[in-house]
């Protein structure tokens, strides 16, 4: 008798509920071995949580998941372990680290833990992390050989992720999900990765990607389309690639009427500065690492700076020394604010001069904060809300909310409402103190192309009505507001 041939996996007819919400409904799909798939579709379609699923963290209430291939991996293997399930045999990186401290009892570092030596060696190292001392072959195209001795804290964005990718394949999965792995990955690190993706579906592994239509390695095999929870579309690659690409409808601006604006920054008017970042001769190193080498550079009042460089570069290290949070500006020639560090001003001090935003952020807010919660903290720069607002600092952040016409989300739990909504609270939580300086740190990450669009608009308009000056990290050159007319590119710590 021939024996049948099974899918790899099938989902069927599943009904998905999370907390109070339905995310998936009646929702079919199969999955046949060999196949490799790229699910796509805008910001808030259920990408991820669609590989939650898979992944079993969901309630199926209706319908079921058939994980044929774990079926098949029980018949040619022999199991001991009473608690072995399909999940043993499925990786899945998301967008954020859930790394524990060396004590196994925390995953919640602080913000400016990975500027502090003494305190970042409470995370473990890369090597540590992973459980190796030497790269095996299966994870040489991830370039993680010189990252080894590094303490997880102290990674950039594109380091972290590939690390993360490195622990799942270390797995050896049978099925490897990423979440939008592109995100934060410089131009060369994505082809790279994209390279790597290739090598891994050559060596056997089933591969299923959330990304961007734009974003999606040569070996992926078919595209499945989500809109709202539900399926649009699935097709063969080469279907997929002669579609018209979706026009991205503009979201709606807010109107950012002038004079409310007005209102709100003449409530606090910041003081006037010659300059606002004069750096001289600027070292930092850890160790026998020289992180940043000779930087000079002046930032003046009102000017619009694009930071850019490759993952790894130092702009992360550059940016922490102006907001503060690294204890080696002490040693170095660094004025803020017209004032030389060290000089007696705290961290808090330049702390309520500078407005923040970036996707790291994100990590640090609890799923309790609200939106306004969480735009309120934006006086105190402390994350999490240790004290109420008061009612005047209420009513600044809810007058904001308004003019980037996001009050509705107000009582929302600040990681519920749509991500563009995220980052606009975080914009708001920036604005409150009309700080002189703001600081972008790849703000459109994780964003849709509409997102990406509005939120560039959304900055370009505020740039006409505020007198602020602004330092705008991207490794998407397009990301840029037009009001932005001047650059620094760092490479391996210097300034090109």
């Amino acid at each position: 008798m021939e024996e049948t041939k099974h899918p790899f996996l099938s989902l069927e007819h599943i009904t998905v509920r999370y907390l109070d919400k339905t995310l998936f409904n009646s929702l079919d799909w199969e999955i046949q071995p060999n196949e490799q798939w790229a699910i796509t579709g805008p910001s808030g379609s259920g990408k991820t949580a669609l590989l939650n699923t898979i992944l079993g963290k969901f309630n199926i209430i209706n319908g079921g998941i058939r994980y044929h291939f774990y079926d098949q991996w029980r018949k040619e293997n022999t199991v001991t372990d009473p608690y072995f399930n399909y999940r043993n045999l499925i990786a899945l990186v998301g967008h954020h680290h859930t790394f524990r401290n060396l004590s196994n009892t925390t995953t919640d570092f602080y913000y400016q833990q990975r500027f502090n030596s003494m305190d970042a060696d409470n995370s473990p190292t890369v090597s540590e992390y992973l459980t190796i001392t030497e790269v095996p072959d299966l994870v040489k195209p991830l370039k993680i050989a010189p990252l080894m001795e590094k303490r997880l804290i102290k990674l950039s964005n594109g380091e972290t992720r590939r690390v993360m990718i490195a622990r799942a394949l270390l797995q050896q999965p049978q099925l490897l999900m990423l979440d939008n792995p592109y995100i934060g990955l410089d131009v060369q690190t994505r082809k790279d990765f994209t390279a790597m993706i290739n090598e891994i579906i050559r060596n056997g592994s089933t591969v299923l990607l959330a990304t961007t239509p734009q974003e999606m390695p040569e070996h992926i095999t078919h595209v499945l389309t989500l809109e709202n929870g539900a399926i649009t579309g699935k097709y063969t690659r080469s279907e997929f690639v002669k579609l018209p690409l979706p026009v991205v409808a503009d979201l709606p601006l807010p109107a950012m009427e002038a004079q409310k604006i007005a209102e709100i920054v003449q409530q606090h008017q910041p003081a006037s500065f010659d300059t606002i970042v004069r750096m001289e001769d600027i070292r930092v190193k850890y160790g026998e690492n020289v992180i940043l080498d000779q930087i000079n550079w002046t930032v003046k009042p009102n000017e619009k700076w694009a930071l850019l460089g490759h993952n790894g570069a130092g702009k992360s290290t550059l940016l922490s020394l102006i907001n503060g949070d690294n204890p080696q500006a002490y040693a170095n020639k660094l004025w803020l604010f017209d004032r030389r560090r060290g000089s007696g001003e705290s961290i808090w001090d330049i702390k309520k001069k500078i407005g923040f935003v970036s996707p790291e952020l994100h990590q640090y807010f609890t799923s309790r904060d609200n939106c306004l919660q969480v735009i309120c903290s934006g006086f105190t720069d402390i994350i999490g809300s240790t004290k109420p607002a008061t009612p005047e600092q209420t009513a600044i952040a809810k007058a904001w909310m308004e003019i980037l016409e996001i009050d509705e989300h107000q009582a929302n739990p600040f990681k519920q409402v749509p991500e563009s909504a995220q980052r606009l609270c975080l914009l708001a939580r920036a604005l409150v103190k009309n700080p002189p300086l703001l600081i972008f740190d790849e703000p459109c990450q994780g964003l849709d192309q509409q997102q990406k669009q509005h939120f560039k608009k959304v900055i370009e308009m505020l740039c006409d009505h505020l007198p602020v000056t602004l330092i705008y990290v991207t490794h998407y050159e397009e990301e840029l507001p037009d009001c932005v007319d001047k650059y620094l590119r760092l490479s391996g710590g210097k300034m090109v």
